[in-house]
C-alpha cells in the first residue's frame, strides 16, 4: 500500500510556490479549527458583553486620538 502522505508531498512539491504556500496555510488552519472556533466563540461573547456595558452606560468610549496621545506620553 503506497504511503498516502508521501504521495501528497510529491504532488505538493510540483505546485507553484504560491500554491504550496496556500496549501500549507490551509493545512495549518485545519489543525487549529477546534481551538479557533472556541476562541472565536469567546471573543463573540466578550464583544457582546462590552457592547451591553456600553449600551447601559456602564462604560464610555474614548477617542482613538486621546488613547494614542496617552500612549505616546507613556512611551517617552
Amino acid at each position: 500500500m503506497p504511503d498516502q502522505v508521501s504521495e501528497l508531498v510529491q504532488l505538493g512539491r510540483a505546485l507553484a510556490p504560491e500554491d504550496r504556500e496556500r496549501l500549507v496555510d490551509q493545512l495549518l488552519e485545519s489543525l487549529n479549527e477546534p481551538a479557533a472556533a472556541e476562541l472565536n466563540a469567546a471573543w463573540e461573547a466578550e464583544i457582546e458583553r462590552r457592547l451591553a456595558d456600553y449600551d447601559r452606560g456602564d462604560v464610555h468610549a474614548v477617542d482613538a486620538e486621546d488613547v494614542f496621545a496617552k500612549a505616546r506620553r507613556i512611551a517617552q
